[in-house]
């Protein structure tokens, strides 16, 4: 297995390998949790997932990540940082997927501000976005819950997207106590 990147009090991330095919195919294979998806993935599409992760973590250093659960060692979904181009401009994505069963639980929440954390201090990026289907009212939470605000809708690969962001100074201010 491949070394943590990122520890969290309930979470580790880190790399995928395609012995998380199954793990994650619990995820990536609901219905439900992939609803704003064109379909949910099968086993081919999940493997497709990890090696196009595996090939970011090589080119960019960053990727989606696997999550997993400390209590359990599980791997419970992933959560990372996503290199993607938004109305013709470079952006940092802020993603994020947990196994259904385990929704509501502030897993997301945590997992998504220790990718932030993380893409602060080790690549310096400086703005984060999560691009959401205007529907998708968890993931809508999470974001709001780490410190994003809406920014604007638009059409992006092909289908309505709420993009919320949020640049270091807001992070730093949202960090505080």
């Amino acid at each position: 297995m491949s070394d943590i990147v990122i520890e969290t009090e309930q979470l580790q991330l880190r790399q995928m390998t395609l012995d998380d095919v199954p793990a994650l195919l619990k995820v990536f294979g609901d219905a439900d949790a992939m609803r704003f998806y064109p379909t949910p993935f099968d086993e081919a599409r999940t493997r497709e997932w990890v090696n196009w992760n595996r090939r970011s973590y090589e080119t960019r250093g960053h990727g989606l990540w696997a999550l997993i659960q400390r209590s359990t060692g599980e791997v419970i979904g992933d959560c990372g940082l996503v290199s993607q181009e938004v109305d013709g401009s470079p952006e940092i994505e802020v993603g994020y997927h947990v196994r259904r069963d385990l929704w509501g639980k502030g897993l997301a929440t945590e997992a998504a501000q220790a990718c932030i954390d993380h893409g602060l201090t080790g690549f310096s990026f400086r703005r984060f976005v999560s691009l959401i289907h205007p529907q998708n009212v968890p993931s809508r939470r999470v974001a709001a819950k780490i410190g994003m605000t809406l920014r604007r809708e638009t059409e992006w690969k092909g289908k309505a997207t709420c993009i919320y962001g949020i640049e270091r100074g807001r992070i730093l201010a949202h960090a505080s106590p």
